[in-house]
């Protein structure tokens, strides 16, 4: 019986190389399934918070018209864009030219 079993695998094609890939999808189908639900279950316990926590952040909501009004008022007429070092520049050659390029 295993004779002819086995003599059948090897002269049909789609028996040797469409069973096995067959099968590989179709349990990789479950197994990913398991692997995925674990992940979601562990996101759902992580996710849950301390009650007094959550209200802290609850109560620290930033809008978008609050951070408008914090930056309307400041000034950026001062501002300078200031490179920083390079890898391969000495920090003391950049902090020379932005002092002298501060003074003059």
């Amino acid at each position: 019986m295993f004779a002819g079993v086995r003599r059948a695998l090897q002269k049909n094609k789609t028996l040797r190389y469409g069973l096995p890939m067959f099968l590989l999808i179709v349990g990789g189908s479950f197994g990913l399934r398991e692997f995925t639900q674990i992940r979601y279950d562990a996101q759902k316990l992580r996710g849950k918070l301390d009650p007094a926590l959550e209200e802290k952040v609850r109560k620290k909501s930033v809008s978008i018209e609050s951070e408008y009004d914090k930056l309307k008022d400041s000034s950026f007429s001062e501002w300078q864009n200031i490179r920083g070092p390079r890898p391969w520049e000495e920090t003391q050659s950049i902090e020379q030219k932005t002092v002298a390029s501060e003074q003059s």
